[in-house]
């Protein structure tokens, strides 16, 4: 059974490709032609907007949302945690910068999300940043050192989050020392309330070598993001370089969908987009692989340019496709959010995945 998760929006629901017209809730709508009591502008607040998205996918059947590391977005750890509280059953993936704090501090934050969510919490981190941005962010680490850091950092939390229990003392720390380039730790580790809960799921990203072997060694989900010539090698990369680590690494594969009734009304969505930021031109079909893959997604608010334009059918086959490579996690996104929510749900999933999808009638 392959997982499903949805991306959730950072900067505004996506519904126009302009930036400038992309808002959500009461940013960048127009105020309240009569007097409220709630001071807040628009019809809703920022969050109103994301709760329901939220909802919506715990609603139409998906495994659970990524909340997104953007640094001029909002803040991924808070929009994670509303999401946690928010829902029962959805799994949560909260992506972040390891310049976000030590990880002893990530550890324990995500301690106490585990302890109040019942452990559905999802690590991932944002290990390449734009070099400006993070000196921007206060952030010195650049290059090659950002892919040491994160083995470190990871190293660390899940060396804190152990525990052992000694019979008669209640329970004691285990003592974990760690003296690295980027941290220090005297007899780390959790007591009390925060010890014995499952450590989050670590998921990485990228398809550089430096990434991959990074994901080898401490990943337990690596995910892809198409590219023009595929990921079939990049998979095989990955369990090779996993399997001669001794261990097993998932391949997941982030991809933005346009999935209608038919193809035509699938490219007749792009292309209306595609005109609001290219009015002059070759059209969107300039911009197809074949098989259903689309290179222009960027243009249009998407922060991966690869995706699936085409009709349910056609995108849950070339899901198939991603999935007898090795995928068995998807992270989907799709603009205005709440609509394409619902679209995948009722339309598409079960579709790609039918033998994870379609309800089957217990038996004695």
């Amino acid at each position: 059974m392959t997982e499903y998760f949805w991306r959730l929006p950072s900067r505004g629901d996506g519904r126009r490709a302009l930036p400038e017209l992309r808002h959500r809730g009461g940013f960048g709508g127009p105020a309240p032609a009569t007097p409220a009591t709630d001071v807040r502008p628009g019809n809703l607040g920022p969050f109103d907007d994301l709760h329901q998205i939220i909802g919506a996918a715990e609603l139409s059947g998906l495994d659970g949302v990524l909340a997104p590391y953007d640094p001029a977005g909002e803040e991924s750890w808070i929009v994670g945690g509303g999401a946690l509280r928010a829902t029962r059953h959805s799994r949560v993936v909260i992506e972040f910068d390891p310049a976000f704090g030590t990880p002893v501090y990530a550890a324990k934050v995500s301690a106490t999300l585990q302890q109040l969510s019942a452990g559905r919490l999802i690590w991932r981190l944002a290990v390449d940043s734009d070099p400006q941005g993070a000196i921007a962010r206060g952030d010195r680490v650049s290059g090659a050192d950002r892919y040491a850091r994160a083995a470190e950092f990871l190293t660390v939390a899940r060396g804190v989050w152990n525990e052992i229990p000694v019979p008669g003392a209640g329970f004691k720390g285990t003592g974990f020392d760690y003296a690295g380039e980027y941290y220090d730790v005297i007899d780390g580790g959790f007591r009390g309330i925060l010890s014995g809960l499952p450590f989050p799921t670590v998921h990485l990203t990228g398809n550089s070598a430096a990434a991959l072997q990074l994901s080898a060694a401490h990943a337990d989900v690596h995910v892809f993001t198409e590219t023009p010539n595929g990921i079939g090698g990049a998979v095989s990369e990955l369990h090779r370089l996993a399997t001669a680590a001794g261990r097993t690494v998932r391949a997941g594969l982030e991809i933005p969908v346009v999935a209608r009734e038919t193809e035509d009304e699938a490219w007749a969505r792009v292309e209306r987009q595609w005109r609001e930021v290219h009015p002059d031109g070759p059209g969107a079909h300039a911009l197809s692989l074949g098989d259903g893959r689309w290179a222009g997604f960027t243009d249009l608010g998407y922060p991966d340019p690869i995706g699936l334009v085409g009709s349910y059918e056609q995108v849950a086959r070339q899901l198939q496709v991603y999935e007898a490579v090795g995928i068995d996690h998807v992270v989907l996104e799709g603009h205005p959010h709440i609509e394409e929510i619902h679209r995948a749900g009722e339309h598409l999933l079960h579709l790609a995945d039918p033998a994870g999808r379609i309800l089957k009638e217990a038996t004695a």
